[in-house]
């Protein structure tokens, strides 16, 4: 393992420092991972889903997963007054209502953080970037570098990464676990501190629960502060049974190493329900430990509106519908 990796992590003395000492042994570690139940995962995410959240808790949940959402516009045709307006909507979700809460974070590419930047001066909300040639990351490892530096020296406080996929599934785990490594180093601000890093596996591209429990070690081993399933790009995105299996990923990992890593959900989740059906997950998997946006985020935009609609219904009663809200 990296001395940047060991020392990010702290995991020395874990018993993981030599892991990623060469591709055989980081190969041995990863496929020596319990196999993933899938029937067993599959109806526990189920049945999970099925937890009814209602009055005082819902209206603290609702606040809660607004407070969460990275709101992102990842388009072509993005301008400067589309990531303003997003901004100015992060900033102030409800203009009839002041108390509701603001998003976590903007996700941006690149070439719009210093707008998005400008837009949120004087808030605490996080500049997000997707680098390292989002979605399909297939760059050289220089253009992804150069790619994550320049967002970061644009001002990003956080740097969504895609893996490299094509090596994943061949095997090349160590290519894959390098290419983190170097990415985090790209995130390394003059000042010394870094941006947070958050890895993307593109989990519906990943073919088994297997192969999502082993790039979230990876990942985690090789320094992400995030592990992330999506990039919303696909036809199958975040899917309640990959978060969970992620989720007790990252438990495992504190309880092995001490070192916390957070979990996001990227891609589909567009309803009050979904949302409510991810928080009972971390709850009932991590706790309140991880109940908090810098732990947990939920990677949406279209999300956003209906808990803006949920919230408005329970606040006065009435349901007041799509008009009521801005559209992206």
């Amino acid at each position: 393992m990296s001395t940047l990796a060991a020392n990010a992590l702290g995991v020395a003395g874990s018993g993981l420092q030599d892991v990623a000492a060469s591709e055989a042994s980081l190969r041995r570690f990863l496929h020596g991972l319990p196999g993933v139940d899938q029937v067993g995962l599959e109806a526990r995410a189920a049945t999970l889903g099925t937890r009814s959240i209602k009055t005082t808790a819902k209206a603290y949940a609702i606040d809660l997963a607004i407070s969460m959402i990275d709101l992102t516009t990842l388009e072509g045709a993005d301008t400067v007054g589309k990531v303003r307006a997003l901004c100015t909507k992060g900033r102030t979700p409800d203009p009839t209502d002041p108390t509701t809460p603001r998003v976590a974070a903007i996700c941006v590419y690149p070439d719009m953080v210093a707008t998005a930047k400008a837009a949120l001066q004087g808030t605490d909300i996080q500049v997000a970037s997707v680098a390292t040639a989002f979605p399909a990351g297939r760059a050289a490892l220089p253009v992804k570098l150069a790619d994550t530096a320049d967002a970061v020296a644009a001002g990003a406080d956080e740097i969504d990464m895609v893996i490299d996929r094509g090596a994943f599934l061949s095997g090349r785990y160590l290519d894959v676990f390098n290419e983190i490594v170097a990415v985090k180093e790209a995130c390394k601000r003059p000042d010394g501190t870094y941006a947070h890093l958050k890895v993307i596996f593109e989990t519906g591209e990943l073919q088994t629960y297997d192969n999502v429990r082993r790039a979230s070690w990876l990942a985690m081993l090789a320094g992400a502060d995030f592990i992330k399933t999506s990039t919303g790009k696909v036809a199958v995105n975040a899917t309640p049974p990959v978060t969970l299996l992620m989720l007790e990923a990252v438990r495992d990992f504190r309880a092995q190493t001490g070192v916390q890593v957070g979990v996001k959900p990227a891609g589909g989740i567009k309803t009050t329900k979904d949302a409510m059906k991810y928080l009972v997950m971390v709850n009932e998997t991590l706790g309140d430990d991880w109940l908090t946006p810098h732990w947990f985020r939920f990677g949406a935009s279209s999300l956003l509106n209906d808990l803006l609609m949920q919230r408005q219904k329970l606040t006065t009663g009435r349901y007041s519908g799509p008009d009521y809200v801005t559209v992206d």
